[in-house]
């Protein structure tokens, strides 16, 4: 079994088709994982609102939140069609950062869903060393993708802290 995703859009908004989704997860798996499936839901603000609240106790909507999937003890991954993990996206936020900090909304939504799946990997960006890591393990990623710095404030040539 290749990398799979389980895709849908649930909001009224246009999102990017299953296959661009595919190929951005596939990318960001790329040297990771062999075999995963990832569910990937697209959702309105509302959506997002509640489950930001109920599993990170911060109440608005976010960009993307990572759900990693965690097999109970001495069952192996197969048991569970290597499921990897939730990615839960946000359209009309997605849409806004994109338009706000003047990015491409094709890229944005490249760098969230590439960005999500790392965070499936277990990596993250809480302490600086750990964001560095995972900032250019994005850039690199989203080169091989066509995609340019989203770290790179394109207002005035910049990289934003």
């Amino acid at each position: 079994m290749p990398i799979e995703i389980d895709f849908e859009n649930a909001s009224n908004f246009d999102a990017p088709n299953e296959q661009d989704c595919l190929t951005w997860v596939q990318s960001a798996l790329a040297g990771h994982k062999d075999q995963a499936t990832v569910s990937i839901r697209i959702v309105d603000s509302t959506e997002s609102q509640q489950l930001n609240r109920d599993y990170r106790g911060k109440d608005k909507p976010t960009n993307v939140l990572s759900f990693p999937f965690d097999a109970p003890p001495g069952v192996p991954e197969e048991a569970f069609d290597y499921m990897l993990g939730d990615l839960v996206v946000c359209a009309p936020i997605v849409i806004e950062e994109a338009q706000t900090q003047n990015k491409e909304i094709r890229h944005h939504w490249c760098h969230l869903l590439v960005h999500g799946t790392l965070h499936l990997l277990g990596f993250d960006h809480i302490k600086d060393e750990e964001a560095e890591t995972m900032e250019q393990m994005e850039r690199d990623i989203l080169a091989t993708l066509g995609v340019p710095d989203p770290y790179l404030d394109t207002s005035r040539g910049l990289t934003k802290s």
